[in-house]
């Protein structure tokens, strides 16, 4: 393990970024859960 002190984070927005990505995909996939089931409950009612 390399000392994190000595990295140097030249781009801040990047860790904005990756938290937002993050969140927007972790949605996108409960988006499609929900409307996955919601398909399968109108095709078998």
């Amino acid at each position: 393990m390399s000392d994190p002190r000595i990295h140097v984070n030249e781009e801040p927005r990047n860790d904005f970024m990756d938290v937002a990505l993050g969140f927007g995909g972790f949605f996108i996939v409960l988006m499609g859960i929900f409307t996955i089931g919601v398909i399968i409950k109108l095709l078998v009612g």
